[in-house]
C-alpha cells in the first residue's frame, strides 16, 4: 500500500516508532510573542498514543 503522502510531510518517525509534529504558530504573527515562547515552538512534539495508532493505520511508518 502506498503511504499517503500528505503524512510523510507534516509528521517525523523515529527509530523507536515515536511519532513527531511541529508545534502550531510558527508562521507569521511572530513578533508579537516573546523570544522564549518563539524557541519552545521550535520543538517538535510527540502525537499522541491513540492518534500514532490511526496514522500507522494510514501508512505512516
Amino acid at each position: 500500500m502506498k503511504t499517503r503522502k500528505a503524512l510523510v510531510k507534516r509528521f517525523k518517525v523515529t527509530k523507536n516508532e515515536k511519532i513527531l509534529r511541529r508545534v502550531s504558530g510558527q508562521n507569521h504573527y511572530r513578533s508579537k510573542k516573546s523570544g522564549n515562547t518563539i524557541r519552545q515552538k521550535r520543538k517538535m512534539i510527540e502525537v499522541p498514543k491513540a492518534l500514532a495508532k490511526k496514522l500507522k493505520k494510514m501508512g505512516l511508518r
